[in-house]
């Protein structure tokens, strides 16, 4: 998980460090969003498919890819040695563990009948990544973007379930450190950045290598889901969020008492063996490379 300088960030390496941690209370991704995105990859139901996984992390998409009947071959790319050695010790069925960047992968020209990025493409949504994405795809393929959003973790554009979960995101959004997040949206600009702003630009660009490389516009969609968690793993969920497992001292007794207090809200619902009920949206994106 490689930043737009394509190195880790030092907050990102914060909050990555504890790769079991990760593993365990990341959220996975439902089925129906799983089955709909691999099917605007077009590579559902084809069988030994090939997918290039950039910042595979520990693999909880990898994981699902692999277990699918379709028997892809998946080349996964992770910079970051702790999450790549929890991956590789789950020895996944067609899976290759590779070290590698977004900017930089060992992978050879057109490989790729997909090009896949699971709640990682933010930090290195660059011109640069964008073009070793288009060189490792075949001509046709796709290219798609997948994350897992939290209410406490969403842009804030978007509605909240709870009032509980929206406290709790106005928080996390009040602990900015200027890199790049899902919630701020940016990724999407690198796409835009293609498209020639004048038709002199336009003209020059057919004789350089600035022609648009994937297609516009975007494919979008989403799937709502609810989890129930305890507090203990609704905390140490939320503590693998850089800018919470950073917090220190006053500003992390800060953190604690909040999430103590919007715990008692009167909007929290809670199951018989007191967990409680947690939302978000899987959100995708997919392009065609050109």
């Amino acid at each position: 998980m490689t930043s737009q300088n394509n190195t880790i960030p030092k907050a990102a390496e914060e909050g990555f460090k504890d790769a079991a941690s990760y593993d365990a209370y990341r959220p996975s991704y439902p089925p129906e969003a799983l089955e709909k995105f691999l099917s605007n990859l077009k590579i559902a139901g084809q069988p030994s498919a090939k997918i290039v996984e950039i910042a595979s992390g520990t693999g909880k998409f990898t994981e699902l890819v692999a277990q699918r009947p379709e028997g892809f071959v998946v080349k996964a790319i992770e910079p970051h040695h702790t999450m790549r050695e929890k991956l590789v010790q789950k020895d996944l069925p067609g899976v290759e563990v590779i070290d590698g960047k977004a900017d930089k992968m060992p992978v050879d020209d057109e490989w790729g009948d997909a090009c896949i990025a699971a709640q990682a493409f933010h930090w290195f949504a660059t011109p640069e990544a964008l073009k070793e994405i288009h060189r490792v795809l075949r001509p046709g393929a796709v290219f798609g973007a997948i994350w897992n959003i939290e209410d406490y973790n969403k842009p804030q554009s978007w509605p909240s379930t709870t009032k509980w979960e929206q406290k709790l995101n106005d928080f996390v959004y009040s602990l900015d450190d200027g890199l790049p997040r899902f919630r701020h949206q940016k990724w999407k600009n690198v796409f835009e950045q293609q498209l020639p702003t004048t038709p002199l630009q336009a003209l020059k660009d057919t004789f350089t290598d600035s022609l648009p490389k994937f297609s516009l516009p975007r494919g979008e969609d989403s799937v709502k889901w609810t989890v129930w968690l305890s507090e203990e793993e609704l905390s140490l969920r939320l503590n693998t969020l850089s800018q919470i497992a950073v917090l220190k001292g006053d500003e992390r007794e800060a953190w604690n008492k909040l999430f103590k207090e919007v715990l008692e809200g009167d909007d929290v619902e809670k199951n018989e063996k007191g967990q409680f009920a947690v939302h978000g949206i899987t959100f995708f994106m997919w392009t065609d490379r050109l």
